[in-house]
């Protein structure tokens, strides 16, 4: 016989996943500002009390999603030590795998339906972990440091750009072949493409 407890913790997961699903399908259509309790209520099929007892609001529930991304976005970092070129193409590679097995809940908090706040997030934990990794491998000296933090957001800023469009694109190129492109643009700029 299944206790009290584990039913309870069931039924709270599945609400949870409920709001969570609900919330994404509305985010295809419009901005989280214009996203009523009600709406969500009615799409999840349930009563605005049981939305009251685990989120406050829809940014609440929103910032949810957005912790668990960046928390798997932040495993996903820390299982690997990308000090050399080619662990770094390894690693955008495994990023990109991790984009494709979420692409549609990536492509939704990427969009312009999604929140501002988080895609500046996610470019932040990018531009530390470049910061902290790549930029190791090339020489700067402390008066250089602020010309490496313009490079890093460059390459950070652009490095999601073109993950949105790719994504936009129906990921037409294999994430393999996107962590190249991303890798030789990052790693030698302009001139890896001729």
């Amino acid at each position: 016989m299944i206790g009290l407890n584990a039913k309870l913790d069931r039924r709270k997961k599945y609400t949870r996943m409920v709001l969570k699903d609900s919330l994404m399908s509305l985010l295809k259509e419009k901005q989280i500002s214009s996203v009523t309790v009600k709406e969500l209520c009615e799409r999840a099929d349930i009563n605005r009390s049981t939305f009251y007892s685990h989120y406050s609001d829809p940014y609440d529930l929103l910032y949810s999603i957005e912790e668990e991304m960046i928390e798997d976005i932040n495993e996903t970092f820390s299982q690997y030590n990308y000090t050399k070129e080619e662990e770094a193409l390894q690693m955008t590679e495994v990023m990109l795998e991790y984009i494709v097995a979420n692409s549609e809940k990536c492509q939704i908090l990427l969009s312009e339906h999604g929140d501002i706040a988080f895609q500046k997030r996610i470019m932040k934990i990018a531009q530390q972990f470049l910061m902290k990794n790549w930029l190791d491998v090339i020489s700067f000296d402390k008066e250089d440091q602020a010309l490496s933090e313009y490079i890093s957001m460059f390459v950070v800023s652009g490095s999601i750009h073109v993950v949105r469009n790719w994504l936009n694109n129906g990921m037409d190129q294999s994430p393999k072949e996107m962590a190249k492109i991303i890798t030789d643009l990052t790693n030698n700029g302009l001139s890896s493409l001729r």
